[in-house]
């Protein structure tokens, strides 16, 4: 549900508490910060799940003091917002101070389970680390990354939970003068692989030593009993951005720009700046409008998660052993398991899409895969809505699948070995969405926010939390973009 106003104060309380475990664990990697004023707010979009998961009320968070919170402009006695330090390898180069050149980590919450979570803010205004930049954010990409999480929370893919979007009354200078807004989002943490890099780069052995150790605790407890606790975080973090990344492929999700400042140690999707949905299947796709290489291309994110990887091994060899000679083979031994970790997730999460029966031989399924894969690139089939069509063919209906592509006598003959498979139609409507954020939904979405009609954003956003279900009135939702928008269409981050 999103919220467009703000209650009298006195119509709730709240007292929330803000622990800040990171700035008093980790000071040298937490520079004491305030969030800049915001003229005049208006609550944009508010999350009420999200909220009550982390203890928050939501009709105190509609309150002048509650936007206040989300805001960074009034903070609870006792905290102590920061601006986090960390370095970064951005489109392969590295830069040693990177840091939150217009984000704050409020605190931490408590949710439900126990487990902590970060009150993070983007669009805070600027900090140290903002390196001439404005520090601030527009309406427009602060709704992208709302409707964009939120889509991947539904979609079963681990990530960052948008709170509120508040509009600051500030215009904000891009391309064009655009209003401003406020992001307020809850995550495990925003520790990254660059946070790493950061503190080994400092040669503080003791700092990198409590960042690991604060790492294990919060995210992969676990790996405190391990012989080596640093080698085990590692190999905790490798398995976790296998699945993740699998999990983004098999969607077709784009993140367009995977930093080492933009992996998490948590295992969680962050920052949805350029990223996008593929809509013609293409594994050279680039939409991001900075990626003039094509570094971050679709079929690339697997290749360059192990990259990233890598530079977080490197970080932790001294944890790993004093001798490096000892060290680096034990890290790469871990580095090495990604490819299989990735393999496998993907081979499992394809073969339920194509809901194929259990213990079926790995090289038949490879084969059926590769093959459809193929002729889904020659014939530019949109990624989504194909599997959903193949789960119509596998209740005896082909063609719409058939339709879809340009090599008729070649896909007759796939769905024939496909079928005699006896595929599951309605175990693959389990796993392939109807609905995801499409790009043109998102950008007439984004467009009619900005012009301060939110009914696009709402009724988009409505669509995308039930990804799996088709609703009757919402079919536009589960269409394909226009070929000449798809043809062309390019994102931008927003900064």
């Amino acid at each position: 549900m999103v919220e467009v106003s703000i209650a009298p104060a006195q119509t709730a309380t709240s007292t929330v508490s803000l622990q800040h475990r990171f700035a008093t664990e980790l000071p040298e990697l937490a520079l004491s910060w305030q969030a800049v004023e915001t003229p005049q707010p208006r609550l944009l979009a508010l999350n009420g799940p999200v909220a009550a998961a982390v203890g928050l009320d939501v009709d105190w968070l509609r309150t002048p003091e509650g936007v206040g919170l989300l805001t960074g402009t009034r903070v609870p006695d006792g905290a102590a917002p920061v601006a986090q330090a960390y370095a970064g390898h951005q489109f392969g180069g590295y830069s040693p101070r990177l840091g939150d050149g217009r984000a704050l980590l409020l605190g931490e919450l408590t949710d439900g389970a126990g487990r902590l979570r970060d009150l993070h803010l983007k669009g805070s205004g600027r900090t140290p680390f903002s390196r001439g930049g404005d520090g601030l954010a527009a309406v427009g990409p602060m709704l992208r990354e709302y409707v964009i999480s939120e889509a991947m929370h539904a979609l079963g893919v681990p990530t960052t939970r948008s709170l509120a979007v508040v509009s600051t009354g500030r215009p904000v200078q891009r391309e064009t003068l655009l209003p401003g807004a406020v992001l307020a989002r809850v995550a495990a943490s925003h520790l990254r692989v660059g946070s790493f890099q950061y503190a080994r780069a400092t040669g503080d052995p003791e700092l990198l030593r409590r960042l690991t150790d604060h790492a294990i605790a919060r995210h992969h407890p676990a790996a405190a009993d391990a012989e080596i606790p640093a080698l085990a975080l590692f190999e905790a973090v490798v398995a976790a951005q296998a699945t993740l990344v699998a999990r983004w492929m098999l969607l077709g999700f784009i993140h367009g720009v995977m930093n080492t400042d933009n992996m998490t140690i948590s295992g969680e999707t962050i920052d949805y700046g350029p990223c996008a949905f593929l809509d013609a299947f293409d594994p050279t796709t680039v939409y991001s409008s900075i990626d003039e290489g094509g570094r971050y291309q679709y079929r690339n994110q697997p290749v360059v998660a192990e990259w990233n990887l890598a530079r977080f091994a490197e970080t932790l060899l001294p944890l790993i052993d004093a001798d490096q000679e000892a060290a680096v083979p034990r890290a790469v031994a871990v580095l090495e398991t990604f490819r299989p970790r990735y393999s496998d997730a993907w081979s499992a999460g394809m073969q339920a899409k194509l809901g194929l029966p259990d213990g079926l031989d790995e090289a038949v399924a490879a084969a059926l895969i590769d093959d459809l894969l193929v002729q889904m690139q020659r014939s530019h089939v949109d990624h989504t809505s194909l599997f959903r069509r193949l789960a119509l063919a596998a209740r005896d209906d082909r063609e719409p699948a058939r339709g879809e592509f340009l090599d008729l006598a070649a896909i007759d003959a796939w769905l024939d070995r496909w079928l005699a498979l006896g595929p599951d139609a309605d175990a693959m409507d389990r796993v392939n969405p109807v609905v995801i954020p499409r790009n043109h939904l998102v950008e007439e979405a984004l467009a009619a926010g900005t012009d301060g009609d939110l009914a696009p954003f709402e009724q988009l956003l409505d669509a995308v939390s039930a990804p799996f279900d088709v609703r009757p009135g919402l079919e536009r939702y589960a269409e394909p973009a226009p070929r000449d928008f798809a043809s062309s269409y390019r994102t931008f981050c927003g900064t």
